[in-house]
């Protein structure tokens, strides 16, 4: 008689030790199946130690980069394995938190056991399945709307030095599409201070926008490994809304350099050889690793804002250029401007956005837009010769042009919300039709004879002419 083969237990899940520590790397000897790269493995007896494989350097061997913030790491430490990598908690229960890389709250909430889990490691979607529908997206800011416009469903970078600006803009635009954007925001804090995160939540609360907002942070004092795996996490829930609950998402992301900040200290780790001014030599992989799951689908729209610091302002910095060929709409911001107390501080002549052409912008916000960039292009031609001679030796047109350029300048300025509590002034939103009006008033000579300072800082043109009155 056959006897019947006894069925055999499931594998266990391999079990390793640590054997040699380098810093933020550390060595790895499994037992049992060889582990993938990106996997996790956690300690056994300290579960908040926590290490992703990078590298398998052959036999049962293995090295990985830490993730825990501050632990302690002895030799001959157990870990287990995941079974997997990093992942999320997605779904309408992230909606008004804060959370690290592991999805655990970090803003004293209660933990999300009940949300479903996602890998942060997804392939971008297919070609055939993105739409291409251009659309623009109003933001509410006159100098964005007017010169360079946000494509719904793409991606736009804010370009500058720092204190230029960049992080105010971004909750603006929160502030502004709260009430009329009918999706969730999700802001993506890279290599973010902690204070600027504790700042940023306390904003949104106050203002009544937290509810639609989910918050994903990798913080400044944690392992670069968690700020270059966090921009990941957070495309992960926006991903999650834009295919599994079809909404429209609008991703915020502060900041791009210190993503590629993080993966050239990740490079040095592993012992790559640095290649231009000192980056990754994966640099523009990495990079379109995390743009390219930013699109939009038939299921929804992905709208991407992003900081892009720009070292010493220098827009040839490798970090600058590779972001660039992913984004269309480029928002640069002046730091000559911003000492100018024009703010937005952005800069008419080098900002741009693939949405100002035929069939996508109308007519007239075409001709419009490129009247005002012609006559503040003049405008900074003309100012050596004022600087030399004076403005009264002008010709009677180029003074006129100067009059109205400068008016241009002060009417693209705008209150904004998030600076309430520094200005007194209270914010201002405005339609992308009013600042197409008041601009085109302005260039007509309509406002030639009042006041330089009665287009400063105020919203709508009408608020001009009230002033006045």
């Amino acid at each position: 008689m056959l006897q019947q083969a006894p069925i055999a237990d499931a594998p266990e899940a391999p079990a390793a030790s640590i054997v040699r520590v380098s810093g933020q790397m550390v060595e790895l000897r499994v037992a049992g199946r060889a582990p993938k790269a990106r996997d996790l493995y956690v300690g056994t007896d300290d579960p908040e130690l926590r290490i992703e494989i990078a590298t398998l350097p052959g036999g049962n061997l293995a090295r990985g980069l830490l993730l825990s913030t501050g632990q302690p790491v002895a030799l001959g430490a157990r870990l287990r394995a995941t079974g997997g990598g990093i992942d999320m908690p997605v779904g309408r229960a992230t909606l008004g938190r804060m959370l690290n890389l592991f999805g655990e709250p970090i803003d004293g909430g209660p933990p999300l056991t009940d949300a479903p889990r996602r890998s942060i490691q997804h392939a971008p979607p297919a070609l055939s399945e993105r739409r291409t529908r251009s659309e623009i997206f109003e933001t509410g800011i006159k100098a964005i709307d007017l010169l360079c416009p946000i494509e719904r469903g793409g991606k736009a970078g804010l370009f500058g030095g720092a204190g230029v600006g960049k992080t105010v803009l971004i909750a603006e635009m929160i502030y502004n599409m709260s009430g009329v954007y009918q999706g969730v925001s999700l802001f993506c804090g890279i290599g973010e201070r902690s204070r600027e995160a504790e700042e940023f939540h306390r904003d949104m609360d106050a203002a009544g926008v937290l509810e639609n907002t989910i918050m994903v942070f990798g913080q400044m004092n944690e392992r670069p490994a968690v700020r270059f795996r966090v921009g990941h996490a957070a495309m992960t829930i926006a991903e999650y809304f834009r295919d599994e609950l079809n909404t429209d998402v609008l991703v915020l992301i502060d900041n791009i350099y210190r993503f590629v900040q993080a993966g050239a200290e990740v490079s040095g780790l592993l012992g790559q050889i640095p290649s231009r001014v000192g980056y990754q030599p994966s640099l523009a992989t990495e990079i379109a690793e995390l743009e390219e799951r930013i699109c939009s689908t038939s299921s929804g729209a992905m709208t991407s804002i992003q900081a892009v610091y720009v070292p010493a302002d220098d827009f040839t910095d490798p970090a600058a250029t590779h972001v660039f060929g992913h984004l269309s709409a480029s928002i640069v911001l002046s730091r000559k401007r911003a000492a100018q107390g024009l703010y937005p501080a952005l800069d008419p002549l080098e900002s741009a956005s693939k949405m100002l052409s035929p069939g996508v912008a109308s007519a007239r916000h075409e001709r419009v837009a490129s009247d005002v960039r012609r006559t503040l292009a003049e405008y900074e031609s003309l100012k050596d010769v004022i600087a030399m001679l004076g403005l009264e030796q002008l010709s009677i047109d180029d003074r006129r042009t100067v009059a109205v350029a400068r008016r241009l300048e002060r009417f693209l300025t705008q209150p904004f919300h998030a600076t309430e509590q520094f200005t007194s002034a209270p914010g201002r939103r405005v339609s992308l039709e009013e600042t197409i009006e008041g601009c085109a008033l302005i260039l007509s000579g309509a406002f030639n004879d009042r006041p330089e300072r009665d287009l400063y800082m105020i919203g709508a043109i009408g608020e001009a002419r009230t002033s006045a009155q």
